[in-house]
């Protein structure tokens, strides 16, 4: 385990108390689960505080746990490949289901540290830490675009990956990869226009590629 990462455990322990859960990974690499409400706090004590030094936010993140841990694929036999079937479906949302991930480097201490801040699925409002990293501007804004997560504080929060006009949230585990409509130019309105999709539907059943060392003669 890494030492200094010990010392910022330690700190961030004594500072914050039950707001965080602080934990490693199996690969040695920290993770830190805040409540919201002490993410701008946090945010600048781990880049201001001399044993902590995360200087830069490398990576900015949505995630979306809709029917996480709830799905199990149905056993195959060995072969070449199969499709992955779901055993379990269920239509009720976790109370958590959106998260915002935050990835910190710090040059001076050579060494990572991930924050993890789960929100409400009523409440999807997060403070932006902008004025703690500039880098978070486009960041934040894709998180806003692909899943509709609202960064309070944010000078100029838009879309910046979709089209003006477009009304969903790409990244939602919900959303239907094939849209719900398409743009294409009108010769007679001599504009774009947007219309229903017209591509047919696909095989979204993921492909799982079987070793086949392990087949049985």
């Amino acid at each position: 385990m890494n030492n200094s990462l010990e010392i910022v455990i330690d700190l961030l322990n004594k500072k914050f108390g039950n707001n965080i859960v602080c934990s490693f990974s199996k690969i040695n690499e920290l993770t830190v689960e805040a409540k919201d409400f002490i993410l701008i706090d946090l945010c600048y004590f781990l880049r201001n505080n001399s044993s902590c030094m995360f200087s830069q936010l490398i990576d900015l993140c949505g995630v979306d746990y809709l029917f996480y841990g709830l799905d199990n694929w149905s056993h195959f036999n060995y072969g070449s490949f199969s499709r992955a079937i779901s055993k379990i479906k269920n239509d009720n949302l976790l109370d958590n289901r959106f998260a915002v991930v935050y990835h910190l480097l710090s040059v001076e201490k050579n060494h990572r540290i991930r924050i993890k801040v789960y929100l409400k699925t009523d409440n999807l409002i997060i403070p932006s830490v902008i004025n703690v990293w500039a880098s978070s501007n486009w960041y934040e804004r894709e998180v806003f675009d692909l899943f509709g997560i609202f960064f309070s504080g944010h000078p100029d929060l838009r879309r910046i990956l979709t089209d003006y006009g477009f009304k969903d949230y790409p990244l939602r585990k919900d959303f239907l990869l094939e849209g719900n409509v398409e743009i294409c130019y009108d010769d007679k309105k001599c504009e774009i226009v947007y219309e229903p999709v017209s591509i047919s539907e696909r095989c979204i059943i993921p492909k799982v590629i079987r070793n086949i060392n392990h087949i049985k003669s």
